[in-house]
C-alpha cells in the first residue's frame, strides 16, 4: 500500500510507535517466526542470518566490528533478493460502511500534534513505490562516483543539504530490501571497475547490521543498567545543559545546526548524529547517552532500536580507544568546519547567523563586537553565548574516562568497542590521514592535517 505524504510530527509519533513495537530478540520474535512456520510463510533471511553469525562466533555477537566482518567473511555474502513476485489472488473484503468504520485510519491529527508551524512543512512519502525511485537514485550515484573511482561518495563529501539518500527510513520500516539495496551497490560496482567487491563499499549497510546482531537477546540494550556489553559511567545530571543541547541553544552553531534540523524535519546526516552525541555525551556536556537516544526516538523518522542504541553506546562508552577522547578531532566548531566548509548549513538552520562572516560562523562568540552588530547577531542577546569551554570540559572528560580506563586495566569487561582507529574515521566519516597517529591533545597533527585543508 503507497502512502500519502505524512506532516513529520505525524511520521515521528507513528515511527516512534513502531519501533517501540518492534524491539527485536524479545517473545514478539518467537512468536512471528512461530506464525511463519503455522501459516507456512517465507521468514525474512535477513531475521535468520543474526543468529547464524552468533553461532558462527561461538554464540555470543561479536563486540568489535572487525570481528563482525571476520565473521561474517566466513559464512559469505548475504543471498540475492528473490525475484518480484507476481500479484497475489487474495480475496478482497467488501466494502461496506460497517467495514469502513471498523478499519479506516483515523485522521493524522489524532495520532500526532506539530509541535511548531514549522513542522507543517517538512513531508515523507512512504511506501514501496516511492523507496524503489529513491533506491534507483541512489544507484546512478554511485554508479557515477565508481566511475570516477570513488568509494562511499556521500562519506567523502557529504552533501548536508540535499535529499537524504541514505534511504534509512524505508529500510527501518521494511519498504525497501535490505539485500537489493546491498546488492546493488556491490552489482554496480563489479560492473564499472571490473573488480569484486569489498565490504567497504556498503560499510554504512554493515554497521546496521552489526548494531543487530549485538542486539540479539539483550533486552537492555537500550539502557546504561544491566546491559552486559555497556560501560557505567557517572554520567552527570544537568537538566539546564541537556535542555540547551535538545533545543539547539548549545551556542555552538554546528551543534545547534543539527538539532535544529532534527526537530523540523525528523532527518539528519550520520555526521551530524555523531557530532551531536559526541557534543552531549564524552566530547562536552558528559551527559548520558540514554537521554540523547531519547530525543533521537521521538523525532528521527528511521528511528530504530537497535541502530541508534547501537550508536549512541559505541560513541560514548567506548573507554579504550583515545582517538574518541582527541579535543581536536572531534571539536564541535572545527568538526562543522570539515563537514560545512561554506556553512550553507548553519546558516539555513541557524537563520540569526545568516550574516555573520564565515570566519566567525562556527565560533561566534569570538567575533568583535562591531562584527557582530553588522552581522545583525549579538552574542548572548540574540543567539546564546557557548554553554561550555570545549576546550576546559574536553581536558576534564578526558581524565574522567581515562580513570575509567584504570579502573578496568586489570580485568577489561566486555563491552561494545571500537577496534582500531581506521574504524573511528570511517564511523565518523572523517578522511583518513595515511601515517599521522591521533595523540589525542590540543595540538593534534592528524586534526590539523583534516581542517587545514580547508581553512
Amino acid at each position: 500500500m503507497e502512502m500519502l505524504p505524512v506532516p513529520i510530527s505525524v511520521a515521528i509519533t507513528v515511527g516512534a510507535f513502531f519501533m517501540i513495537a518492534s524491539r527485536i530478540w524479545t517473545s514478539s520474535s518467537v512468536v512471528v517466526a512461530e506464525c511463519s512456520t503455522a501459516l507456512k510463510v517465507m521468514q525474512s533471511r535477513s531475521f535468520e542470518s543474526r543468529f547464524w553469525i552468533i553461532e558462527e562466533n561461538g554464540g555470543s555477537p561479536p563486540l568489535t566490528y572487525s570481528l563482525f566482518i571476520e565473521v561474517v567473511q566466513r559464512l559469505g555474502p548475504p543471498p540475492h533478493p528473490l525475484k518480484k513476485p507476481g500479484s497475489p489472488n487474495w480475496n478482497s473484503t467488501p466494502v461496506t460502511e460497517e467495514s469502513q468504520q471498523k478499519y479506516s485510519l483515523k485522521p493524522l491529527e489524532h495520532f500526532a500534534t506539530p509541535e511548531c508551524p514549522e513542522q507543517k512543512k517538512k513531508h515523507w512519502i512512504g511506501g514501496e513505490t516511492r523507496a524503489l525511485e529513491l533506491y534507483e537514485m541512489r544507484i546512478k550515484y554511485e554508479e557515477e562516483a565508481f566511475k570516477s573511482d570513488v568509494v562511499m561518495v556521500n562519506q567523502y563529501n557529504p552533501k548536508l543539504l540535499d535529499p537524504p539518500l541514505s534511504l534509512s527510513g524505508y529500510l527501518r520500516f521494511g519498504a525497501l530490501s535490505i539485500r537489493k539495496f546491498y546488492w546493488g551497490v556491490h552489482d554496480i560496482y563489479q560492473e564499472i571497475t571490473r573488480k569484486s567487491s569489498q565490504n567497504h563499499v556498503t560499510a554504512q549497510l554493515i554497521w546496521r547490521e552489526y548494531f543487530y546482531t549485538m542486539s540479539v537477546g539483550n533486552t537492555n540494550f537500550a539502557q546504561m543498567d544491566n546491559n552486559p556489553i555497556c560501560l557505567k559511567i557517572n554520567w552527570y545530571k544537568d537538566e539546564e545543559k541537556f535542555k540547551a543541547w535538545a533545543n539547539s541553544e548549545t551556542g555552538f552553531p554546528w551543534i545547534d545546526a543539527c538539532m535544529r534540523q532534527l526537530f523540523l524535519e525528523g532527518w539528519i546526516h550520520q555526521v551530524c548524529r555523531h557530532a551531536v552525541s559526541c557534543f552531549l555525551t564524552r566530547g562536552d556536556l558528559w551527559i548520558s547517552w540514554e537521554e540523547g537516544l531519547q530525543v533521537f526516538f521521538k523525532y528521527l523518522i528511521d528511528a530504530d532500536w537497535s541502530v541508534c542504541s547501537g550508536n549512541w553506546m559505541w560513541v560514548s562508552s567506548s573507554a579504550f580507544e583515545k582517538f574518541l577522547q582527541c579535543p581536536s578531532c572531534f571539536c564541535p566548531v572545527n568538526y562543522g568546519r570539515r563537514m560545512d566548509p561554506q556553512g550553507y548549513y548553519v546558516r539555513k538552520y541557524v537563520p540569526v547567523l545568516a550574516k555573520m562572516p564565515l570566519r566567525y560562523l562556527f565560533n561566534p562568540s569570538s567575533a568583535p563586537l562591531e562584527v557582530q552588530k553588522k552581522a545583525g547577531c549579538i552574542i548572548g542577546k540574540d543567539y546564546p553565548a557557548p554553554i561550555v569551554n570545549h576546550k576546559v570540559v574536553s581536558a576534564r572528560n578526558k581524565a574522567s574516562m581515562e580513570e575509567i580506563v584504570s579502573r578496568f586495566l586489570s580485568n577489561v569487561p566486555s563491552h561494545c568497542a571500537p577496534s582500531q582507529e581506521e574504524e573511528i574515521t570511517d564511523f565518523a566519516w572523517l578522511d583518513a590521514v595515511p601515517d599521522v597517529k591521533c595523540d589525542s591533545s590540543d595540538k593534534c597533527r592528524k586534526a590539523e592535517m583534516y581542517y587545514d585543508t580547508m581553512a
